[in-house]
Order: C-alpha cells, then sequence, then structure tokens
C-alpha cells in the first residue's frame, strides 16, 4: 500500500467532493435499476433525484465503490475510422475535431443541428485504482439529429460532421459537451454513443483506429423524454418511437445493467438540460 503523504487541504477537499460524487452515483444507480424494472409508463416517472439526506443513507452501504460502464457496440455510424454501414468513415481526422461544443459541423461543412439545448457531462474514474479521477483521457462522443438522423451516414446528413467531438478530461476527470438533446428512432432508447482513449493522440492519431479502452452508451431518463418530444418543435417522430420502446427491450440497454448507464439530468425545454454520468474505467 503506498505510505499517506499529507498534500495539503486543496488535496483534501478534492478528495471529498470525489466521495460524495462517488456516493451520489451509487444512489442513481439504485434507484434506476428499480425503473428500469418497471412498465414504460412507470418509467415516466422515473430520473429525478432524492433528497441529500436519502442519498447519504443509500451510498453508505456502497462503500464508495464505482463499476466498469458496460461495453457496447458502437453502432452503425461511429465514424471512427472502423468500417460501418459499409463505409469506412473518419470524423476523428477532421481539423477542429477537438472542442466542447458539438453543435455545428466542421472542416468545410456548415450546418447546425437544431434542437433543445443539452450539456453531457461525463466523469471518467478509474476502477482498478479506488476510482480516483482519469485525468488527461480523451473522449469522443456522438449521437443522433432531433429527428433520428447521423451526420455523415444519414439521408440529407452525408455532408455534415456534426454532432460529433473529442473533449480530453480533465484534474477531475471530468469532459463536458454542448449539444441538443437528441430524438429517439425505431428500435432503440434514446442514448448518446462514446469511446474512451488513454489519451488525444490516441484518439486523433491517423493510425489509432481502434485503439480506445472501450466503447459505451448513455441513456437518458424517461421523464426528461417525455418532456422534450411531448413538448419541443422538431422531436414529433420520436414521440411514437418512444411509446413503443423501453430499457428493457432496447437491444443494447435491455442486455446490460442499465442503471449504470443511465445519466442524472436536470433543467427544462425551455432552459436547456444537463445530463451527468459517472463512466467507470478500468484502466
Amino acid at each position: 500500500m503506498t505510505p499517506h503523504h499529507p498534500h495539503g487541504l486543496n488535496h483534501d477537499l478534492d478528495t471529498l467532493a470525489r466521495q460524495i460524487r462517488e456516493r451520489r452515483s451509487a444512489l442513481r444507480w439504485l434507484a434506476a435499476g428499480a425503473c428500469a424494472s418497471l412498465a414504460p409508463l412507470s418509467l415516466v416517472a422515473c430520473g429525478g433525484g432524492g433528497d441529500d439526506e436519502s442519498e447519504d443513507a443509500v451510498s453508505a452501504a456502497s462503500g464508495g465503490s464505482c463499476s466498469t460502464i458496460p461495453r457496447e457496440t458502437a453502432g452503425p455510424y461511429p465514424a471512427d475510422g472502423t468500417t460501418a454501414s459499409n463505409q469506412r468513415l473518419n470524423a476523428l481526422t477532421l481539423s477542429g475535431i477537438v472542442r466542447s461544443d458539438i453543435r455545428s459541423s466542421i472542416g468545410g461543412a456548415s450546418g447546425t443541428a437544431p434542437g433543445v439545448p443539452l450539456t453531457v457531462t461525463l466523469n471518467l474514474v478509474n476502477t482498478s485504482d479506488s476510482c480516483n479521477s482519469l485525468e488527461g483521457y480523451a473522449v469522443y462522443l456522438w449521437h443522433c439529429t432531433r429527428d433520428g438522423g447521423y451526420s455523415m451516414y444519414s439521408s440529407g446528413y452525408t455532408g455534415e460532421n456534426f454532432l460529433r467531438g473529442v473533449q480530453v478530461s480533465d484534474a477531475n476527470g471530468q469532459v463536458s459537451f454542448s449539444t441538443i438533446f437528441p430524438g429517439c428512432y425505431s428500435g432503440r432508447w434514446p442514448h448518446i454513443h462514446f469511446e474512451i482513449y488513454p489519451s488525444l493522440s490516441a484518439a486523433t492519431g491517423s493510425d489509432s483506429v481502434g485503439d480506445h479502452l472501450t466503447v459505451s452508451q448513455l441513456a437518458l431518463p424517461a421523464s426528461v423524454c417525455n418532456q422534450v418530444y411531448g413538448v419541443a418543435s422538431g422531436y414529433s417522430s420520436s414521440v411514437r418511437n418512444f411509446a413503443n420502446i423501453s430499457l428493457a427491450s432496447d437491444n443494447v440497454f435491455g442486455n446490460d445493467s442499465a442503471a449504470q448507464q443511465l445519466a442524472s439530468v436536470s433543467g427544462s425545454v425551455t432552459q436547456g438540460f444537463v445530463a451527468t454520468l459517472e463512466v467507470g474505467v478500468a484502466a
């Protein structure tokens, strides 16, 4: 065991903050697991957090542990240099792909994806090292438009590359993206894809195809999806598609513990939403 060294007040405060995040994440996993077992209509009531006292009571039993996020398919539209949908496209080599705001296209394309504003924040923790934050890791994140299309692949969007971007985790293991709330297309629960790389060069290098540590997906809570799809313009097809899917029937989340992938979301249609997910990686 590494001997303890005094690092000062800032270190202690950072450690305390991380422990609080871990405890709250444990509660979200437990609550989300219960929601996932309910019928689709019941899921509408799931997605909000409880009070602080409840969080501390539940998380006290967790022991401050974290779990490795399930590994998932990158899907048919990754644009990560691998062959998918009979094409080998690579957004990771585009100039400007390292960015926090992914709503507009780059590299000569000029489109902007419309939709309800959404900030996605991922907190990377090392499941092989006491859940300590992972600094300097690159995250490639992508998702569909409000009507279910994917840039670079879908009809009408082949000339665009928006809703794709890379960020490098800070000292707290955090990356953040400004984007739009994705739509729900037929057969899939509303989700966001991401790949994690050990460094920026591993993510964006021309010879780095397949060098990611893991690939997974973030699930959005039913209550928030219903808010967006039932009110915001441009999401009309999502209403019907969302009514015919559940976490349990989804061919990705239904095969794993969706509780580890279900984001905590706050906000409103008028002000925008913030989605947060702790991502455990065995680094």
